[in-house]
């Protein structure tokens, strides 16, 4: 039934004159809307002009000349000269993903390539056009004016924050915010890692002990903690670009090896630093990654405990943990988060055994390293945890 003239229609219930002789189609029957109808699309007014055609069950739809369209909401007008109904559609392949991409109707668009192609330039074009459009018309969202404190509850208790505490937190947050983090993560196999660290340990209680010495007392343990130190160092040694720092004139390869190991502490985080790492023997990262945990949880450490730290390791197994996400202790380039040593099922020949696996995590900055030298530096660490007796093999 035909609209008296005046009559609107409405698409998301915004009312919109459509001119004389639009029509509209309803289940495949065209139906004349009178002048004055109007249409909505998405909420957005949208005049029709004047020979214009809607759709409603799959009827093509040509926008013509002074037509406006609505992307969120928001009215754009469509280019001039579209292509009428039953005109070849001519664009070239790139111009139609663009405008796949877009959500884009090329019948809207007029080409201005041979044989009036669309190319991609007319495309792009009208992608700028609307987006000049539409960032008119976005509204400015206002940054808060003060920053909200939590509200409190009877009975909470409050932590003051120390100087520790703060230095800590502030200086995470530079490094969430400063560097763009990546975290690379694999799982090694650790079973001769573990028959390793017997077979040293056992040695070193056979070592003849010294002077003033009782027997079994010549050498500390060998944790695993500096075994990963060890392995990690003759790494760094191989991938030099994982051992650097970031500064105002470039990158800085570092000559030294100096790693940081992150100690839990009864007033936070510390991470002292055993300096020429890659030079010392087993028992020397022991002895002196012992000397310095040992005033790190005694609260003495020296100031130069923390100082020339060029790469962090950080071990959560003693926790249950598997993966994680370490944060890099600027300036430097990366960090490795160590799990847990935990037996699971592993294919190995083609039948299911149960080995000790543990999982390496390797956050880095990605304004010093790219993902593939990343890569292949962690897959470095996996082969000589799985292969440590290639630290037998010293270099000079």
């Amino acid at each position: 039934m035909p609209a008296p003239t005046g009559a609107t229609t409405s698409r998301g219930g915004a009312s919109v004159p459509a001119p004389t002789g639009a029509t509209t189609s309803r289940g495949g029957a065209s139906v004349p809307t009178p002048t004055g109808a109007t249409t909505s699309r998405g909420g957005a007014s949208v005049p029709a002009p004047t020979g214009a055609t809607t759709s409603r069950g799959g009827a093509s739809v040509p926008a013509p000349t002074g037509a406006t369209t609505s992307r969120g909401g928001a009215s754009v007008p469509a280019p001039t000269g579209a292509t009428t109904e039953g005109s070849p559609l001519r664009a070239t392949p790139l111009a139609r993903r663009i405008a796949a991409a877009e959500g884009i109707d090329l019948r809207t668009i007029s080409g201005t390539g041979p044989d009036g192609t669309i190319t991609r330039e007319d495309v792009e074009g009208v992608v700028s056009r609307q987006s000049s459009v539409l960032s008119r018309q976005s509204p400015v969202v206002e940054p808060p004016s003060s920053v909200v404190r939590p509200s409190s509850f009877v009975g909470d208790t409050i932590i003051p924050l120390t100087t520790l505490r703060r230095v800590i937190g502030e200086r995470m947050r530079q490094s969430a915010s400063a560097a763009p983090h990546v975290t690379l993560m694999t799982e090694a196999e650790a079973t001769n890692l573990v028959s390793a660290r017997v077979q040293l340990n056992e040695e070193l209680t056979l070592t003849a002990p010294r002077v003033g010495e009782s027997p079994g007392a010549a050498q500390a343990k060998i944790s695993y903690n500096t075994l990963f130190v060890a392995l990690v160092a003759r790494a760094l040694r191989e991938h030099p670009q994982l051992n650097s720092w970031l500064a105002p004139d470039g990158i800085h390869l570092l000559a030294q090896i100096n790693i940081a190991l992150a100690v839990d502490t009864e007033r936070g985080l510390v991470t002292p630093v055993l300096r020429e790492t890659d030079r010392l023997a087993l028992p020397a990262i022991q002895a002196g990654y012992d000397a310095l945990i040992g005033r790190a949880l005694a609260g003495k450490s020296l100031p130069d405990d923390f100082e020339a730290g060029t790469f962090t390791i950080t071990n959560l197994g003693s926790l249950e943990v598997d993966g994680f996400t370490p944060i890099i202790n600027p300036p430097q380039a990366a960090i490795l988060g160590i799990g847990r040593i935990v037996e699971k099922p592993v294919a190995r020949e083609g039948a299911v055994v149960v080995r000790p696996l543990v999982t390496l995590s390797l956050s880095f900055d990605h304004r010093i390293v790219d993902g593939a030298p990343a890569g292949r530096f962690l897959q470095r660490i996996k082969q000589l945890v799985e292969r440590p007796m290639a630290l037998m093999l010293r270099e000079t």
